[in-house]
């Protein structure tokens, strides 16, 4: 059995399609089919039920996957593993992250003592960052909820209050606080499905007896700050943001029912070997957010 029959076959259980299987891998269709079938009879059992010209990844095929695909990530961090011994990759830092406005302080801020460290960096809600971590294609998260799988390590950083954003022209501007339910008929403005904050904030219109009518999706808080001052609609803000980028022409109300609050953390595989940048990063976020929390506090 050899490693190039273990891709082939990676890439054709992926793709459940011989002829697609053997233009992307760029080999014959007859020979990746050989390559295959010698496959199947090496392992005694077949991996893909056949009719026709379809096939099929089988109960067998699919327990073999699992130990494919894990033996091609162990082989990628022991690749990882001799770069960080010899010193290689010392710059390279690649983070999945669902909260982007908090990137330009927090990676300046590293930058300033890191000058050489370069970052690939992914918007992704939170089944997105599971898959990523898992699979070995980046080396933290930064999110808004908890990340959970057997092999994440995901540490709390920071439980912030969300609050409620209102045109300066609205009924309830001139309030310090309200309830959630007292907004249950406005339009809300709000951030895109599938978004840590979103899915809190739809969990918290619940617990106050209501679905949130959205009236526009978006991923950009100052686009959502400027429907809102626009008079387009309300919108949920977390601490964070606000502190990060406060928005003028707009009030800023407290939710006293339900208190509104997510916890912002950062996770990373316990199965990855991390290089020196991405090591370095992960303890500069855990302080970063250390620091963070108080100054919110008092610019609120």
């Amino acid at each position: 059995m050899e490693l190039l029959q273990l891709k082939y076959f990676q890439t054709v259980a992926r793709l459940e399609h011989m002829t697609h299987a053997a233009m992307e891998l760029k080999i014959a269709q007859p020979s990746l089919s050989k390559t295959i079938s010698r496959l199947e009879e090496d392992l005694g059992v077949p991996l893909f039920d056949r009719k026709g010209r379809q096939i099929k990844l089988n109960h067998y095929g699919k327990t073999f996957l699992t130990r494919v695909d894990r033996i091609f990530m162990e082989l990628g961090e022991a690749k990882r593993e001799l770069e960080y011994l010899s010193g290689l990759h010392l710059g390279m830092v690649q983070l999945a992250i669902s909260i982007p406005s908090i990137l330009p302080d927090l990676i300046s801020s590293f930058l300033a003592q890191h000058k050489n460290v370069f970052f690939q960096q992914l918007v992704a809600g939170n089944e997105s960052m599971v898959h990523l971590l898992e699979k070995g294609e980046i080396d933290m998260c930064i999110s808004s909820t908890p990340i959970e799988g057997s092999d994440i390590e995901w540490i709390p950083l920071l439980t912030e209050e969300i609050y409620l954003m209102v045109p300066e022209n609205h009924h309830l501007a001139g309030r310090e606080s309200i309830d959630l339910e007292e907004v249950k008929n406005e339009a809300f403005i709000s951030s895109n499905t599938g978004l840590g904050v979103r899915s809190i904030t739809d969990y918290y219109c619940r617990e106050a007896g209501f679905v949130p009518r959205i009236s526009f999706e978006g991923d950009e808080t100052m686009v959502i700050a400027r429907l809102v001052q626009q008079g387009l609609g309300v919108a949920f803000v977390p601490a964070l943001i606000w502190h990060i980028a406060p928005h003028k022409s707009v009030s800023l109300l407290r939710i006293k029912k339900p208190v509104c609050e997510r916890t912002i953390g950062a996770g990373r595989s316990k199965r990855r070997h991390p290089s020196i940048a991405a090591s370095n990063f992960f303890e500069h976020v855990i302080d970063y957010f250390a620091g963070i929390s108080s100054r919110i506090t008092r610019n609120l």
